[in-house]
C-alpha cells in the first residue's frame, strides 16, 4: 500500500509541476521532472552528447532541473544569440561552481568572476595589456622559436618514416610557448624521439617512448632536481582540466556534500594547492631577480614577459594589482593556452589524415605562397585561406570548449519568447550548434570547403568556437595564430600518413576540452623538397 501511495504522490507531482510550468511560462522541460534528482537521471558523459540528443527530441531551448538547479540549455543559433547579445549583460554572470571556487580564487580569476567593476578590470588587463595584437606581434618570435624547435625534432637525418605521438609532442609545444611568453623560461625539451621498435603494445602498434629534458629560456640544462618540478607543472595543466570539468552531484545536491560526497571537492582543494604553489614560485622568483639588481629581461621592452608586465603595473597600483591577482591571472593563461590549443591541432591533424586530398592540397597552398627555403610564419597566414579553412572545419566540429563556460542569469529575461528566472544558469551547447544540418549541410562530413570565401562566420551565432558577447575569449588571437603556423609548418616540412590503413579513430573521450578518447599515433616522413632547409635549422 505504502508504495502504491509513493508512485500517486510522484505521478501527482510531476504533472502538479509540468502544469505550473506552463502556466508560468517556462521554457520546455522533458516529462517527468522527478523530486529532488529534476533530470539529474538523465545525464551521461560526455554532457554535449546527452545535451545534443535531449534537445533533439524536446527542443533547442529547454530548462532542466539539476537537482536544486535550473539549467537553461541553448541549442540553436537564434537563441545563442539572444542570450550573448540582447541579454549579454543580464546573462555575463558565472555560477557559483566548485571549480571556480577553488581553482578559480574564490569566484575572483577572469575565468570565474562574476560580472562587474572587478571583471572589468581583470578583462582589460588581459586584451590591452597581455593578449593585444601589439603585445602578441612583440612576443611573436618566442612563437617561431618553439614551432621550430619541434620541427627540428621531428626530421630524422634518414627520410625514414617514422611514428609519432602527437598529442604529447602537441602539448609540450603549447606548454613552453606559454610558459616563455608569461615567465620567460621553458619547462619542457623534447630532446629527441626514441622509439621501441621491439616493443610492440597490446594492440600490435608500437610505442614511442620519449626522453625529457629541461631547459631554460637561453637553452641551458639545469639541475636535475628540476625534472621534477617540470612534470609537477604538467600535471598541473592536466588536472586542471581533468578535475576542473568533471560532473559532481554535489554540485546540484547540496546536502550530498554535508554526508561525505566529497571527493571532487577534496581534489580542487589540493590541484588549487599546487598550482597557487608553482604560480607563486614564479612571481617571487621575478621579484628576486629584480631586487637582486638581475634584469630579467635583458632584451628591453619589446620582450617583457606576461609576468613583467603585471609587476610594472603592481608597482604604480599596488592597491589592486595584488599577488593573488597576479597569480589567478598567470593560472588562468596557462590552462587555457595550453590544453585546447593543442587538442585542437591534434583533432586537425586526425581529420588531415583521414582526408589525404585536403592535406596535399593544403600543402600545395603553403608551397605556393611560401616555397621551401623558409618556414611558414605568422605573417603568411593571412595569405594561406585554405589552411583557414581547415582550421574553421575543425573547430566546427571539434571545438575545445564543446559546452561554452557556464553563464547564469542576474535577473529574470525572456528567450525565444519564454520567461527565464534570475539565478538560472546557462549551458550554450556549441556542440549541436555546430553540426545543426538546418545550418550546416552534411554537419558530419569534414568540408574545410564549405568555409571558402566565407565572411563573418560568427553572424547568426552559428559558430562561435571562442565563445561571444562579453563572456568571450580574450585569447582568441593568440589561439589562431598557434594553431595556424605550427599546422601550416607540420604540414609545410613533412609529409603524413595513418599507421595503419584502417581510418584513425575519432572517437571523442571525455574532459572540459573534448579530448581524443586515445591519443593519435601518426607516421611522419620529411618531405624530400623541404630536407635541406630541414638540415639548415
Amino acid at each position: 500500500m505504502f508504495f502504491l501511495y509513493f508512485l500517486l504522490f510522484i505521478a501527482f507531482y510531476a504533472i502538479a509541476r509540468h502544469l505550473i510550468h506552463k502556466i508560468r511560462n517556462l521554457p520546455p522541460s522533458p516529462f517527468p521532472t522527478l523530486p529532488v534528482l529534476g533530470h539529474l537521471h538523465l545525464l551521461k558523459k560526455p554532457l554535449h552528447c546527452t545535451l545534443a540528443a535531449i534537445s533533439l527530441r524536446h527542443g533547442p531551448i529547454l530548462l532542466l532541473q539539476f537537482g536544486s538547479r535550473r539549467v537553461l540549455v541553448i541549442a540553436s543559433p537564434s537563441a545563442a544569440e539572444e542570450c550573448l547579445s540582447k541579454n549579454d549583460i543580464i546573462f555575463a554572470n558565472r555560477p557559483h561552481l566548485l571549480a571556480g571556487k577553488y581553482i578559480g580564487y574564490n569566484y575572483t580569476s577572469l575565468a570565474w568572476s562574476s560580472y562587474g567593476e572587478h571583471w572589468r578590470n581583470l578583462r582589460r588587463i588581459a586584451s590591452l595589456e597581455l593578449l593585444s595584437s601589439h603585445r602578441l606581434n612583440n612576443l611573436s618570435g618566442i612563437r617561431a622559436e618553439e614551432v621550430t624547435t619541434l620541427v627540428k625534432r621531428l626530421a630524422r637525418k634518414d627520410d625514414q618514416a617514422r611514428p609519432v605521438e602527437m598529442k604529447t609532442a602537441l602539448f609540450e609545444l603549447m606548454m613552453n610557448v606559454m610558459m616563455r611568453m608569461i615567465a620567460g623560461k621553458r619547462k619542457y625539451t623534447l630532446r629527441e624521439f626514441h622509439y621501441l621498435v621491439d616493443r610492440p603494445s597490446s594492440t600490435g602498434l608500437f610505442v614511442p617512448q620519449f626522453n625529457f629534458r629541461i631547459s631554460r629560456y637561453y637553452g641551458e640544462n639545469v639541475a636535475e632536481a628540476e625534472l621534477e618540478e617540470a612534470k609537477k607543472f604538467r600535471e598541473i595543466v592536466t588536472e586542471t582540466f581533468r578535475i576542473g570539468g568533471a560532473t559532481n552531484v554535489g554540485e546540484f545536491l547540496p546536502v550530498l556534500r554535508k554526508i561525505g560526497f566529497k571527493g571532487v571537492e577534496k581534489e580542487l582543494q589540493a590541484l588549487q594547492a599546487k598550482r597557487d604553489s608553482f604560480m607563486h614560485s614564479l612571481v617571487e622568483q621575478h621579484k628576486r631577480e629584480a631586487k637582486g639588481g638581475e634584469d630579467p629581461n635583458p632584451e628591453g621592452e619589446k620582450n617583457k614577459t606576461l609576468i613583467e608586465v603585471l609587476l610594472s603595473l603592481q608597482e604604480s597600483e599596488p592597491e589592486y594589482y595584488k599577488d593573488v591577482t597576479i597569480r589567478s591571472i598567470m593560472s588562468v593563461l596557462l590552462a587555457a593556452g595550453t590544453d585546447t590549443s593543442a587538442a585542437t591541432m591534434e583533432w586537425a591533424m586526425s581529420l588531415l589524415l583521414n582526408h589525404p586530398k585536403v592535406l596535399k592540397k593544403a600543402q600545395a597552398e603553403i608551397d605556393n605562397v611560401v616555397g621551401s627555403d623558409r618556414l611558414v610564419k605568422e605573417s603568411d597566414l593571412t595569405r594561406l585561406p585554405y589552411l583557414h579553412c581547415i582550421i574553421n572545419e575543425t573547430l566546427r566540429m571539434y571545438p575545445a570548449g564543446p559546452l561554452m563556460v557556464p553563464h547564469e542569469s542576474s535577473e529574470e529575461c525572456h528567450v525565444g519568447g519564454y520567461r527565464v528566472p534570475g539565478g538560472t544558469m546557462l549551458l550554450i551547447n556549441l556542440y549541436s550548434i555546430q553540426r545543426d544540418p538546418k545550418h550546416w549541410p552534411d554537419p558530419e562530413k569534414f568540408k574545410p570547403e564549405r568555409f571558402e570565401g566565407m565572411e563573418g562566420v560568427k553572424d547568426g551565432h552559428k559558430m562561435m568556437p571562442f565563445g561571444s558577447g562579453r563572456r568571450g575569449c580574450p585569447g582568441e588571437n593568440l589561439a589562431l595564430r598557434m594553431v595556424g603556423m605550427t599546422l601550416g609548418s607540420l604540414i609545410q616540412c613533412f609529409e603524413w600518413g595513418r599507421i595503419s590503413k584502417d581510418l584513425v579513430d575519432m572517437t571523442e573521450g571525455t574532459g572540459l576540452t573534448m579530448p581524443r578518447a586515445r591519443p593519435l599515433m601518426a607516421e611522419c616522413r620529411p618531405r624530400e623538397s623541404m630536407m635541406l632547409l630541414l638540415s639548415q635549422i
